[in-house]
């Protein structure tokens, strides 16, 4: 179980973050060969065989990643800092969403709201108890209140990630109900 958290973690960095720590080549959809990505990490001291990988995939509790229908590629379902198209179609959200966070950003998200940063959307949770476990990764959690369906209606624009993750490129802080 260590391993795989291990290997995850690995795999977000290549294939979110940092194709080129192990020179592989990522296409413009964020898509890696399974084959590279595999013979890559082994010639950079991380064992990985298309078994561990499968299981990376199919057991990862957020579901970071996905295989192609073919399963000859791999990539991360959302969460990049490099620059890819994963091709989501616009979706119309529920009325509320949710996003975790810490008291640390609180100050800079009631004055600018929700922003992307380095990353190319801002994720948002359809619930709370997944608000609350994003949250925690860095402390007590707090939790905002997102008024998606008023942002929809001012044309703010979604997408539903494979993984459930909901996506879009700022909340303002008009749309934003704090505790």
């Amino acid at each position: 179980m260590k391993d795989l958290k291990h290997i995850s973690k690995f795999l977000s960095l290549i294939l979110r973050h940092k194709p080129e720590e192990i020179g592989i080549h990522m296409d413009a959809n964020g898509w890696v060969s399974v084959d590279e990505l595999i013979e890559k990490c082994n010639t950079h001291n991380h064992k990985l065989t298309f078994d561990l990988l499968e299981e990376v995939v199919f057991t990862n509790d957020k579901q970071r990643f996905t295989f192609s229908d073919d399963y000859m590629s791999i990539r991360a379902n959302q969460g990049h800092t490099v620059q890819v198209d994963l091709q989501l179609d616009a979706q119309q959200p529920p009325e509320y969403l949710f996003h975790g966070t810490v008291a640390k950003f609180m100050d800079a998200i009631r004055e600018n709201g929700l922003l992307k940063m380095q990353r190319q959307h801002v994720h948002l949770s359809k619930d709370l108890e997944t608000a609350v476990k994003v949250g925690s990764r860095r402390g007590r959690p707090i939790i905002l209140k997102i008024n998606a369906a008023a942002m929809h209606l001012d044309g703010y624009t979604f997408y539903h990630s494979k993984n459930g993750v909901w996506l879009c490129h700022e909340v303002p802080v008009k749309y934003i109900q704090f505790e």
